[in-house]
């Protein structure tokens, strides 16, 4: 399958983001009319219950070690958006540099992990999922801390759910995350 980087690269660019149908797998692309943001400031919240794992060292964090398996780590689910051919296009997207796989593990056992595509000062999270309990919380508040550390300053999570408002998310409508997209576009930060 050929993957034209330049045009999947262009569709996040203005904030649409790809999804294969459940039901058929065809692919397509899709927008919001109101995005869930991912606070990198003082908003951002840590629930106090996981405070002691993020400190304990229980997680390690990695960076595009396992990526493969992260993307197929969030596509194991009953019904899936995320269909092979999008697989091959996180993949393409992956050796491009765009997308990328933010990991927690436990010795040598892959815990959870946060799937994502950067552009520019922009982290656009795709999906998460974990093995271990907890495993993706730790990934979502030292990704918080990484994405702090290079300088990013857009945390797209797309949909919001209760899971992410306990860790201080918020609504933006369309045009206001277009226009804050837009921003980031043109601020080089490098993410691993």
């Amino acid at each position: 399958m050929q993957v034209d980087i330049t045009a999947i690269v262009a569709g996040y660019a203005q904030g649409y983001f790809l999804m294969a149908d459940e039901e058929t797998g065809s692919l397509g692309w899709y927008g919001c009319r109101q995005h869930a943001l991912i606070p990198l400031d003082e908003r951002f919240h840590c629930p106090r219950s996981l405070r002691p794992l993020v400190r304990g060292g229980r997680f390690q964090v990695r960076i595009n070690s396992a990526f493969e398996q992260v993307v197929e780590g969030c596509a194991a689910r009953p019904k899936t958006w995320i269909s092979s051919e999008l697989k091959q296009i996180y993949l393409a997207l992956h050796q491009a540099g765009f997308a990328h796989s933010f990991e927690t593990w436990q010795g040598e056992v892959l815990a959870g992990g946060i799937l994502g595509i950067t552009l520019g000062a922009a982290f656009i999270g795709e999906s998460m999922f974990y093995r271990i309990p907890n495993g993706s919380k730790v990934a979502l508040v030292k990704l918080v801390e990484h994405l702090r550390e290079r300088g990013f300053r857009l945390f797209d999570a797309q949909l919001m759910n209760p899971h992410l408002a306990r860790f201080g998310a918020f609504l933006v409508d369309g045009q206001e995350y277009r226009k804050l997209l837009q921003q980031c576009l043109g601020i080089p930060c490098r993410f691993d």
